[in-house]
């Protein structure tokens, strides 16, 4: 039976740290698991993008979830991500991910191969009919075949199990629409955003609450941002919505994604060692702009010192060497995207 608790609050998507030779660092992803748990993540999300999953074996993705929920030991709940590459594969991921314990799992649409919505009803519906936990389908339309509108309801209507739906596509819109077309008759089905830029607009429209790639590098900010939102405090909350953007921006275009997350995470302490995506020497992660924007982010919320020589006033950056290095890197990435 599916459970009758709604998916909540900000489900941090947890990074894995490596040893050196280029397996999951237990230790070190256990004490990571703890500092996110102490600083009052509201859940955990192992296996999502953020975390990877792709370049890892099936083997390893069900020894990661294994490690995070012994150490979480049902503090918090878990949402683990439970996509393989076909769907009985997944389904023995769902029924080993239900044997830990973990609340739900999130299931990305087919990818690789574009499907239309009927053939993503079709997965989903034979997912629905045979879990035996509950289900949050995953919408991220850049790198799977999207979920649209009419498929989340059809699902939604007619499949217990399938409880949530997690959507990093950004769009705003898209996201009224889902919970107008679910909520009459769901109104217990849980709307995730994973897109941290838009995470603010996104709880004011009705979502729940997110899977935030920044709540793995300040947990405390993107809780903060979470409560003022739902406590109504706009002008508060605008403010750390924007902050969070300036440091979401920093680590996403400063390398390859996750790479800037993970730098920005050993910043905080933390040996992530060196990721199994191997990286030119011109794509090496230049952690200057990316370790003061960190710093100075988290002294403006009284979570750190401000770094030697101070912060720039409000969102001014430093000088124009560092507004010159985000401008090319944003282009690029728009180039790469094809959006210029």
């Amino acid at each position: 039976m599916p459970s009758s608790s709604r998916l909540t609050g900000i489900f941090t998507p947890n990074l894995v740290a490596y040893d050196d030779r280029g397996d999951v660092h237990e230790a070190e992803t256990r004490r990571y698991v703890e500092w996110l748990i102490e600083r009052g993540v509201h859940g955990l999300y192992p296996n999502g993008s953020t975390g990877e999953f792709t370049r890892f074996t099936p083997e390893e993705r069900r020894r990661i979830t294994n490690i995070i929920a012994d150490q979480a030991r049902g503090r918090v709940p878990i949402l683990a991500g439970a996509a393989e590459a076909n769907v009985r594969e997944t389904l023995k991921a769902c029924e080993y991910y239900a044997s830990l314990g973990v609340r739900a799992v999130a299931i990305v649409a087919p990818f690789y191969y574009k499907l239309g919505p009927e053939s993503v009803y079709a997965y989903f519906a034979e997912i629905g009919r045979n879990t035996p936990i509950d289900v949050t389908l995953y919408n991220i339309p850049l790198f799977a075949s999207p979920i649209d509108v009419p498929t989340v309801q059809k699902l939604a209507d007619k499949f217990d199990r399938i409880v949530a739906i997690k959507d990093s596509s950004g769009d705003i819109p898209h996201m009224i629409r889902m919970i107008q077309a679910v909520r009459p008759n769901r109104p217990e089905f849980s709307f995730l955003t994973g897109w941290d830029a838009a995470l603010m607009p996104m709880l004011l429209v009705g979502a729940d609450g997110g899977t935030n790639a920044t709540s793995g590098v300040v947990p405390e900010i993107t809780r903060k941002l979470y409560e003022l939102t739902l406590a109504h405090k706009i002008d508060e909350a605008r403010q750390v919505q924007y902050d969070l953007v300036r440091l979401f921006d920093t680590m996403i275009y400063s390398a390859e994604f996750p790479e800037g997350f993970r730098a920005a995470v050993s910043l905080r302490g933390f040996k992530m060692g060196k990721g199994r995506q191997p990286l030119s020497e011109k794509q090496q992660t230049d952690l200057t702009l990316l370790r003061r924007t960190l710093q100075c982010l988290l002294a403006e919320h009284g979570f750190s010192d401000q770094p030697v020589g101070g912060c720039p006033v409000g969102n001014e950056v430093a000088n124009t060497g560092e507004i010159s290095a985000i401008v090319q890197t944003v282009v690029a990435e728009l180039q790469k995207r094809g959006m210029l």
